[in-house]
């Protein structure tokens, strides 16, 4: 994998609706065109290491959901209920804001979305940046083909 990590400033935030189907099918193998996000929260003691264990990048699932059609920027529903928790709708979103990125144009297996991930922690920690605790993983369908996206927020 040739792997090229990038800043991004994403102006808007892009809304997803809840799916507990993907919960379970965290990578699926195919997703047609649909397009997906997960959102992971690192633990403490891997989230700013060179060297983190790349088995626990993808424990904490905080959601999963499809892309919302025809937004309209009237009001969310107040919460829903997946895996056991009560969630705000306001959560299932990649929010505007300054990103380290990289994407690959094809589906990616998990440990191939851990290697780009591990890759984009190394550079924000080369570049001393301030990366969050949380991972997104985007999958969409673009241009003909499958894209996996890996977003880490960076914090000031």
């Amino acid at each position: 994998m040739d792997i090229q990590v990038s800043s991004l400033k994403l102006l808007s935030p892009l809304f997803y609706t809840p799916d507990e189907g993907l919960i379970d099918a965290f990578l699926p193998q195919e997703q047609g065109e649909s397009e997906q996000l997960f959102c992971f929260e690192l633990e403490e003691t891997q989230y700013r290491s060179f060297e983190p264990d790349r088995k626990k990048f993808f424990d904490k699932m905080i959601f999963a959901g499809k892309a919302v059609k025809n937004f309209s920027c009237g009001p969310l529903p107040g919460a829903v209920q997946i895996g056991g928790r009560e969630l705000s709708v306001g959560q299932f979103q990649l929010p505007a804001g300054d990103y380290l990125f990289s994407q690959e144009r094809r589906l990616l297996t998990k440990e191939e979305a851990a290697a780009l991930a591990l890759e984009i922690q190394a550079e924000g920690l080369w570049q001393r940046l301030n990366l969050g605790r949380k991972l997104y993983l985007r999958r969409l369908f673009e241009d003909g083909s499958q894209v996996t996206q890996i977003f880490r927020p960076r914090e000031e």
